[in-house]
């Protein structure tokens, strides 16, 4: 039996490994999997833009991001490590969207 043995040697350029080593400090920063979030709406995605626009605007210390799950849109702000964190928040959400509702994005 005969089988390959040639060896490849690669050569990668160093700027190539501090660029990926700051695309993954910046993932590391992304706190979508936070264990609780509010999500605020879901729908359309021009009307998703415009619910997190908003909310900037009236929530400015509160983070928030869109994502998509198939059919729609939803939009999810806040990120907190307990629920009752989440539902301290959620009372003063509530009053300008009244749908608001906490989520486990990571709940299986």
């Amino acid at each position: 039996m005969f089988s390959q043995t040639k060896k490849s040697n690669i050569e990668q350029d160093e700027k190539i490994e501090r660029l990926l080593n700051e695309k993954r400090k910046s993932n590391s920063a992304i706190t979508i999997n936070d264990k609780f979030k509010i999500q605020i709406y879901f729908g359309t995605i021009e009307e998703s833009k415009k619910t997190l626009l908003a909310f900037k605007k009236d929530f400015s210390q509160t983070d928030g991001t869109i994502t998509f799950s198939n059919p729609s849109y939803k939009v999810w702000v806040g990120s907190y490590k307990s629920k009752i964190e989440a539902e301290k928040a959620l009372i003063g959400i509530k009053k300008k969207y009244p749908t608001a509702v906490i989520i486990e994005p990571n709940k299986k």
